[in-house]
């Protein structure tokens, strides 16, 4: 699956960003998708995840209730709705496909975008 992120930018502490995500190569509802972050001089850290109907979602406590995780198996597209942006949401967003089940866990997904830059201002 070639996984290709888009949506990124500057916002303002408390402003909403839409990343979204759009998959080829493979049929795109055989993976569970997820979104995961890396601030400079972290670890990537998971985000959030949806099964692959989309009927389950599954978050990081950090942005439980901010963010929305959502996906369109039609149009191969996965999208992360980002609200009430906090100055520590800032770090570069990743796009991935896993066809194990819905987890955290970065290893268990196959196939990475290449990542867009979110950065919230004060």
């Amino acid at each position: 699956v070639q996984l290709q992120a888009s949506g990124g930018g500057l916002v303002q502490a408390g402003g909403s960003l839409r990343l979204s995500c759009a998959a080829s190569g493979r049929t795109f509802s055989d993976y569970v998708m997820g979104w995961f972050r890396q601030a400079t001089g972290k670890e990537r850290e998971f985000v959030a995840a949806i099964s692959r109907s989309g009927a389950s979602t599954y978050y990081a406590d950090s942005v439980k209730g901010r963010f929305t995780i959502s996906r369109d198996n039609a149009k191969n597209t996965v999208s992360l709705q980002m609200n009430s942006l906090k100055r520590e949401d800032t770090a570069v967003y990743y796009c991935a496909a896993s066809s194990s089940g819905l987890s955290s866990r970065s290893y268990e997904y196959d196939f990475w975008g290449q990542g867009t830059q979110v950065t919230v201002s004060s």
